[in-house]
């Protein structure tokens, strides 16, 4: 396995692993790392790729100064390697929603993870040049617990399993990824179709992402609100 790194954003890196064997055209697992006064981690990946993933992450920062790990809902490829995270960087912390906090979290996690409010009157969190917002998606794209990140500097949406794609991929696009996104869920079968799902997306789309960090596939740069719409579209029509 051949894991890369590129930069998406004024220092938003992608981390991404090509895994030829998930589906007959490939996947990719995406992690996304903020570099800033304290280092933001979306995703970790599973244990199995913690050597790949930790190494690329030292790239980019010291592996021990990593201050904050978080995650879209709790799934071996988004949080398989939390634990071995926490114990490379002794100052890190879990962060994710209260609810993914009380259902399995405090439990989970070797340190006690930190629970973070949503909605528009929440504080965002505050890492330096950057300010993330948690935005609560419980079954969207999949799991009660569902939540994801939005960095306000950069408008860049860590969307996590949404607009998930297979095959070669570059590692940022300006191209539609819609299309594919909704025929890898046709293999997949992954998206919660709830009647909760079309206004969720609605509400991400407000935000006006400039960037979609997407965990599996290339991160899209462009009118990420409508790709949100669309992909709503797309599932209405399901």
């Amino acid at each position: 396995m051949n894991t890369s790194v590129a930069e998406i954003g004024p220092d938003v890196f992608r981390i991404s692993t090509w895994v030829d064997a998930v589906t007959p055209d490939g996947f990719t697992f995406n992690q996304f790392l903020i570099r800033d006064e304290q280092p933001f981690l979306f995703h970790t990946g599973m244990r199995s790729l913690f050597p790949l993933v930790s190494e690329a992450v030292a790239r980019l920062i010291a592996l021990e100064d990593l201050r904050w790990v978080a995650f879209g809902h709790v799934e071996a490829d988004e949080c398989g390697s939390m634990n071995r995270f926490l114990a490379a960087a002794p100052t890190a912390s879990v962060i994710h929603g209260e609810l993914a906090c009380t259902l399995s979290l405090n439990d989970m996690c070797d340190r006690p993870p930190v629970a973070v409010p949503s909605g528009p009157e929440a504080q965002p969190l505050d890492i330096g040049s950057h300010r993330l917002r948690f935005l609560s998606t419980p079954h969207v794209p999949h799991n009660w617990e569902a939540g994801l990140w939005f960095e306000e500097e950069t408008r860049t949406l860590f969307a996590g399993d949404l607009l998930t794609h297979t095959g070669h991929c570059p590692a940022i696009t300006d191209s539609d990824v819609v299309d594919a996104a909704l025929a890898a869920d046709g293999m997949f079968h992954a998206t919660a179709l709830t009647k909760e799902l079309g206004s969720t997306l609605d509400d991400l789309a407000a935000l006006d992402p400039r960037t979609l960090a997407i965990m599996h596939g290339a991160s899209y740069e462009g009118d990420g609100a409508g790709q949100l719409r669309a992909l709503a579209r797309g599932y209405a029509a399901m």
